[in-house]
């Protein structure tokens, strides 16, 4: 009978063991999951960062571009600026929108 004792406690000495055995297995194989899936999240985030990135930097690009472009006609508009106030801009857009002629000059105007 002692016999039966022991064999009845040394198995569910054993029960106790394989089930925290069995439960600190499936612990660590739900971190396990858990740590994948989150890899993987990361690694999702991580693809879509990039792509972000590069397409700042595009657009980045095209807005370097854009200034360059406006700084450009800035430098034209400032050079009109200053040629509007010679006096050979004067002349021709008196000779051109009001028809104006120096005193020595002569004007052919073709026959009709």
């Amino acid at each position: 009978m002692n016999k039966i004792k022991q064999r009845t406690a040394e198995r569910k000495k054993s029960r106790k063991k394989n089930y925290r055995l069995g439960q600190h297995k499936r612990s660590v194989l739900l971190i396990c999951m858990i740590l994948v899936v989150l890899t993987g999240v990361l690694a999702v985030g991580s693809v879509k960062l990039h792509a972000k990135n590069a397409q700042y930097k595009a657009q980045e690009e095209e807005l370097e571009a854009q200034i360059k472009e406006e700084e450009q006609r800035a430098k034209e508009v400032e050079e009109f600026k200053e040629y509007v106030t010679t006096d050979d801009y004067i002349k021709e857009t008196a000779e051109e929108k009001l028809g104006l002629v120096d005193p020595n000059e002569i004007v052919f105007k073709p026959a009709e």
